[in-house]
């Protein structure tokens, strides 16, 4: 689902095993990165995702990247082997090696993207991505060190935690073991940044932001409501709860720039763009975990990103304000993914956004919610308006009944090979049904009364169009790639399909997409070119399906099997500092290195990796009729 790198001539090759994942801090302005082998910060990001706004010079790009002023960050001589950890499952890093101990991480609670150090008096070493320009940034807060970066927008404002004047050391950062770096998007705003960072300091000293950092990000969790097995699932619980928070932009909306409460799929090193259908199980996820607030952040994100609607020709003239992929990070929408010089259409990502919607109107009483202002209008005649209708107008006679038209719906097909999936038109259900109780709630009678319509003709033409001769299909046209598919399970547990011998034989045809790594790909991959990206990528493991198949089987009582797929995902995680990725090698090549199991493909994964994993807890906790 992830294109992280250009398709060009691949070679085979089996390589030595992986390296532990990158870890990542983040406060939703920015994302720094910490390579485990060498404790080394590699990245530092200003922005909370990897591509800031189209590039109008190439508008099938994937657009103007975000900036990064760190090449290498690292305590005492560079390269030098080190342990890297999370502290308490948190956000807060800490690295040690032969030079001494050192913490990094980005303060949530100050609005600004700042990255914190602190050695325990080994100094630092620095390697900016680009040529800089220092300059001493004097105003009323103080005189500090301030860089600027060839071709790169906006500066670096460094302030010193302790008594730099008594250390003696030389280089950039060299003069303190503690700073504060703040990202400036405008570097004759430093004064104000320093006034802000020291009133949110509060003459704390380096040591003492640590244990406040700390202290308030377990005041932020939500007390848990499920049943852990044992404490490897505790701890990649909390993990992937601080994955969910990283994950989401705090960013202000602005003119230009409607970011604010966007979640990107992944988090860097290697890709973070927000997809709709990702950020879709991460905000349900947080919504029943308890975090209302980035909850409703994020339902505000969808209604309020801009400008979309940008592929009304492609869905039959509707205009529409949900993404048919994804966005850029000021969010733009960004209807296409492939790098192929191709758009793409994703008509389940309208049914996610609804269902999203519903789950969270479940959970808590937010009858303002539906009156907020946002882009199109109050946000529940947005959503009537700009997904129910445009979704209504994309769907096509099939039988006695309705299907949604022809799509390259969740796991994101060349528009080229567009086909009526199955999971588009199961989407389109669940996303209408939870309309229909948000319509009830807003006392629009007309409104519930055209969904339900919808759903049972939609009901209709699912059955004939994808349940035959007895089995579940995962699309209406005939082929070996998605006659058994990975959606089909997650279909499935959405209600869909309740024949017994249907469901059974899903699962059973499931083995064909059995992987050497232990569990399941996608799709049965048709493709036979090694010089093709999808050649290699539909041939790993993918961990969404496997949390969904688990989650099946807990359902038909193979409590046995559905526990052992779990534990393996939680055993995993836990010897890579909980991290859920993407996938995990099945097929070792170049572009997804290492052993047989190695984590691979996007890591951190956020809505398919910390989400998935967080929903499977709690559904496992409400029992088999969740």
């Amino acid at each position: 689902m992830r294109v992280i790198v250009g398709v060009g001539v691949l070679v085979l090759a089996l390589c030595a095993p992986a390296m532990a994942s990158r870890l990542v801090t983040g406060n939703g302005h920015g994302f720094a990165v910490v390579a485990p082998e060498s404790g080394a910060v590699t990245r530092f990001m200003p922005h909370p995702h990897s591509f800031t706004r189209p590039d109008p010079a190439d508008p099938l790009s994937e657009g103007i990247e975000t900036a990064n002023f760190i090449k290498s960050l690292s305590l005492g001589a560079a390269g030098e082997p080190a342990t890297t950890e999370y502290v308490d499952d948190s956000h807060v890093i800490r690295m040690r090696n032969g030079a001494g101990t050192a913490t990094v991480f980005m303060p949530f609670g100050f609005e600004r993207p700042t990255l914190i150090i602190v050695s325990d008096g080994a100094p630092w070493h620095v390697e900016w991505t680009k040529p800089a320009h220092e300059y001493i940034a004097a105003g009323s807060a103080g005189a500090n060190p301030m860089y600027e970066f060839d071709g790169t927008e906006g500066a670096l404002l460094a302030i010193p935690l302790d008594d730099w004047r008594q250390v003696r050391e030389t280089g950039p950062l060299a003069k303190s073991h503690a700073w504060a770096l703040i990202a400036l998007e405008n570097g004759a705003d430093h004064n104000v940044a320093a006034i802000e960072f020291k009133r949110w300091r509060a003459g704390a000293s380096a040591q003492a932001l640590i244990r406040r950092e700390l202290t308030r990000f377990e005041q932020w969790r939500a007390k848990p409501t499920v049943h852990f097995a044992n404490d490897q699932e505790r701890h990649l619980w909390r993990q992937s709860e601080t994955m969910l928070r990283m994950a989401q932009s705090r960013e202000a909306n602005r003119p230009g720039r409607y970011g604010n409460g966007l979640i990107v799929a992944a988090l860097p090193d290697v890709y973070a763009t927000p997809w709709v259908r990702d950020m879709a199980w991460a905000t349900v996820a947080l919504a029943r975990m308890g975090h209302r607030a980035e909850a409703r952040a994020a339902l505000l994100a969808y209604f309020n990103a801009r400008p979309t609607g940008k592929m009304r020709e492609q869905v039959n003239g509707a205009d529409y304000q949900i993404s048919i992929v994804r966005y850029f990070g000021d969010g733009a929408e960004e209807p296409f993914f492939t790098q192929e010089g191709s758009t793409n259409i994703e008509f389940d990502n309208w049914g996610e956004v609804l269902w999203v919607l519903g789950e969270y109107l479940r959970k808590y009483d937010d009858p303002e919610l539906l009156k907020s202002a946002t882009y199109r209008g109050a946000l529940y005649a947005s959503a009537r308006d700009f997904i129910v209708k445009p979704l209504f107008a994309n769907t096509e006679a099939f039988g006695d009944g309705r299907i949604v038209a022809a799509d390259t719906s969740i796991w994101e097909e060349k528009q080229k090979d567009a086909k009526h999936f199955a999971f588009s038109t199961a989407l389109a259900i669940v996303g209408l049904k939870e309309f229909a109780a948000v319509a009830r709630r807003a006392g629009d009678g007309p409104a519930r009364q055209h969904a339900l319509e919808q759903v049972a003709l939609l009901e209709k033409g699912f059955a004939a169009a994808f349940i035959r001769d007895g089995k579940l299909r995962g699309t209406l046209e005939p082929g070996v790639k998605n006659d058994i598919d990975g959606a089909l399970i997650q279909v499935i547990n959405f209600g869909l399909v309740r024949d017994p011998a249907v469901i059974r034989d899903t699962i059973a045809r499931m083995e064909l997409l059995k992987v050497s790594s232990g569990g399941y790909r996608r799709v049965r991959s048709t493709y036979t070119d090694p010089k093709i990206f999808e050649y290699w990528y539909e041939r790993q493991e993918f961990l969404f399906v496997d949390l969904a198949l688990a989650e099946l089987l807990r359902r038909q009582g193979d409590t046995g099997a559905a526990d052992a797929m779990l534990a393996r995902i939680t055993a995993k995680a836990a010897t890579d500092h909980n991290i859920i990725p993407e996938m995990y090698v099945a097929l070792p090549c170049e572009l997804f290195p290492g052993k047989i199991g190695d984590p691979t493909g996007a890591i951190p994964m956020v809505g398919y990796g910390a989400g998935a994993y967080i929903l499977h807890l709690i559904n496992r906790t409400a029992g088999p009729n969740f």
